[in-house]
């Protein structure tokens, strides 16, 4: 029987995220395999519930310690060269991209980061994931155990079921020499929907010119239930918060409607999005690559289309 190791991202009122939950289905697609669910810091309720075999909690994360991960990279290092899983999962986050890579290499395994799909009939890992900027898909087989892989977020429903796992505690005899520290950290403070795990995202691009038509953004967003996105262009100048920066060096999202005004359709933006269900975009050149990717596509000036398209939808929400 072959085992999945899963290392459970939380969101910020320290609950199980969506994303692990997605990830849980994932791996509930693999054959004959027992899954263990690898919680940092205490086990959260929504732990305790999940359709798995085992909750596994090790340490906290501390404060000079966040966004570098060493004691967590080195707590996971320690419990996967013991149990030898077949198969070390994470949700391609913030948290999932850095601890995964850095676990690979601290173990010596292969890393496929950012896959679509997962599966392993043929007794090897075999995983599909966007690539060349998302206008391709790459299929590849690990033959190594193990083989650490992260998960696209909203590539797979989050799993609804519910079970009642065995929970261990293991306390690190491990210490970390740490040759870097976190000095301060800024919270953003969000409203909403998360972007990862928004069924619409409506983002814009260097096309609206400024940072103002955001505002409308948000309320089409806000109307749709949706989150909003960006395009690096638009972050870096200053339009946004990068934290809504959608592609290559970004977040990736997999929304059922993915909403792009005035965004190209460059090749690192669409690595974001690529997994959309539906792409619309609105954009006033014919000729953008953002219509080669879309389902739906209107051409015209955002300013146009936009306000019509805001009172249209709230029109057919009342």
């Amino acid at each position: 029987m072959s085992s999945i190791f899963l290392v459970a991202d939380r969101d910020e009122h320290g609950e199980i995220a969506q994303s692990t939950l997605q990830a849980i289905s994932a791996a509930k697609g693999l054959s004959s395999s027992s899954l263990t669910v690898v919680v940092v810091g205490d086990a959260p309720a929504s732990a305790l519930s999940l359709p798995v075999d085992k909750v596994v909690t090790v340490s906290p994360i501390d404060a000079d310690d966040d966004g570098i991960y060493d004691q967590v990279t080195a707590d996971l290092a320690e419990i996967v060269i013991k149990a030898s899983p077949d198969v070390v999962m994470f949700s391609k986050t913030e948290f999932g991209s850095v601890v995964g890579a850095r676990l690979a290499f601290r173990i010596d395994a292969a890393f496929a980061p950012d896959c679509i799909e997962l599966s392993n009939e043929t007794g090897t890992v075999r995983v599909t994931r966007p690539v060349y900027g998302g206008s391709a898909l790459a299929e590849y087989e690990i033959n190594s155990s193990p083989a650490v892989v992260s998960i696209r977020p909203g590539a797979f429903e989050p799993s609804t079921d519910t079970g009642s796992p065995t929970v261990e505690k293991l306390a690190s005899a491990l210490s970390v020499n740490r040759s870097v520290h976190v000095s301060d950290t800024v919270a953003e403070v969000r409203e909403g929907v998360r972007l990862e795990d928004a069924k619409v995202v409506v983002s814009g691009g260097r096309g609206l010119g400024g940072p103002e038509p955001f505002s409308v953004l948000a309320d089409l967003a806000g109307v749709l239930g949706g989150a909003v996105g960006a395009s690096r262009a638009a972050c870096d100048a200053g339009w946004i918060d990068h934290s809504h920066q959608v592609g290559l060096t970004g977040k990736s999202v997999s929304p059922d409607v993915y909403i792009a005004i005035g965004i190209s359709g460059a090749s690192q933006h669409m690595a974001g999005c690529s997994t959309s269900r539906t792409i619309v975009a609105i954009n006033k050149d014919r000729d953008s690559n953002i219509f080669k990717e879309a389902r739906f596509g209107v051409i015209g000036a955002w300013e146009k289309v936009l306000p019509s398209f805001l009172a249209t939808v709230r029109d057919l929400k009342l």
